[in-house]
């Protein structure tokens, strides 16, 4: 049995950011494990690796059980760049994901 799952949630980046002349949106994925909701892992299509590694520092540890809020105020208070928004609103909607799975679980425990 697999212990993780990949959510992916997607934002429009703003213009004039080095990816956003290579991808029109920008996507985040979050690996969680399904007992805690724990993120494991994080990666986004921000143009630089070093972007892209600070991201996955950056939302290790937190459960998707705690809400949404602890990642966008972790965002807002680390992340300080154009892309800032587009990662907020990419992260809502990869939480988007956790809920509806999450509510696709618990109705099938309670059929």
């Amino acid at each position: 049995m697999h212990k993780t799952v990949m959510l992916a949630g997607h934002a429009k980046l703003p213009q004039g950011m080095a990816a956003s002349d290579i991808y029109q949106t920008l996507t985040v994925t979050l690996e969680t494990d399904v007992k805690y909701w724990v993120i494991v892992d994080a990666s986004c299509t921000l143009a630089t690796e070093h972007a892209q590694q600070f991201l996955s520092r950056l939302l290790r540890g937190y459960s998707l059980l705690d809400g949404l809020e602890p990642i966008i105020q972790v965002l807002e208070d680390h992340y300080h760049g154009k892309a800032q928004s587009a990662l907020a609103a990419a992260a809502k909607d990869a939480f988007k994901q956790y809920q509806y799975i999450n509510e696709k679980f618990e109705f099938s425990k309670n059929v």
